[in-house]
């Protein structure tokens, strides 16, 4: 196993190496306190995957997973297969889907009822770009895996997503008809906050508006 772990983490330095400039090293992720760009060494947290600490191979898993290097997706794979810490396996998922892997979304949907990763999962979920692709699980799992659907729903829903919840506000299931209720509160405080765009009046030319069609 260690032997595999360095052979993979081998790997995975040398493509590092061999990437364009573009893509070596560090890749701008976030900002410092300072607002200047914060810049990530990515050969260093790809040797944290090899860490016999499984908090560090944790954290390196999800700095990939901001990173997004598509290019780096099957070592990645590799990892998550010998992973045996449920922890770091799901983060390394969470890393895959990220980087195009969509299947990977299944694992973290089903860490929705595990205690021991559900929270974990919710964390990883509500950084989701939009609310899309968690639709077609909404009715099709359990109890307490839509109430945690719901909850992230609550955080990245938008106008569209209240028609999907709102069968389930009648639930028979108070858990999963207060769930939806409080994702319907949230969605509508989101929507309400957010700046109205006033319709830009046609641009005029010369004494006629633009949308008018020319007179012959």
């Amino acid at each position: 196993m260690k032997f595999r772990s360095a052979v993979l983490i081998l790997m995975l330095l040398m493509s590092l190496t061999s990437q364009p400039s573009a893509a070596k090293a560090s890749v701008t992720v976030a900002q410092d306190d300072a607002g200047a760009p914060a810049r990530v060494d990515s050969a260093t947290v790809a040797r944290k995957l090899s860490s016999q600490n499984p908090l560090e191979r944790r954290e390196a898993a999800e700095e990939l997973a901001r990173l997004a290097l598509v290019e780096q997706r099957r070592l990645v794979e590799g990892f998550q297969v010998q992973e045996k810490d449920a922890r770091v396996r799901l983060a390394l998922d969470w890393a895959l889907y990220r980087m195009g892997k969509n299947e990977s979304l299944f694992a973290l949907v089903r860490a929705l009822d595990s205690k021991k990763l559900a929270e974990q999962s919710v964390g990883y979920l509500k950084q989701l770009e939009g609310p899309e692709p968690l639709y077609v699980f909404l009715g099709h799992v359990n109890g307490n895996t839509e109430i945690r659907l719901l909850e992230v729903l609550a955080s990245v829903g938008d106008r569209a997503t209240l028609e999907r919840i709102e069968p389930f506000a009648e639930s028979t299931d108070s858990g999963i008809a207060d769930a939806a209720r409080f994702a319907e509160r949230e969605i509508n405080i989101r929507l309400q906050e957010q700046p109205v765009v006033e319709p830009k009046r046609p641009r005029k030319v010369g004494n006629s508006a633009e949308t008018k069609p020319p007179s012959r």
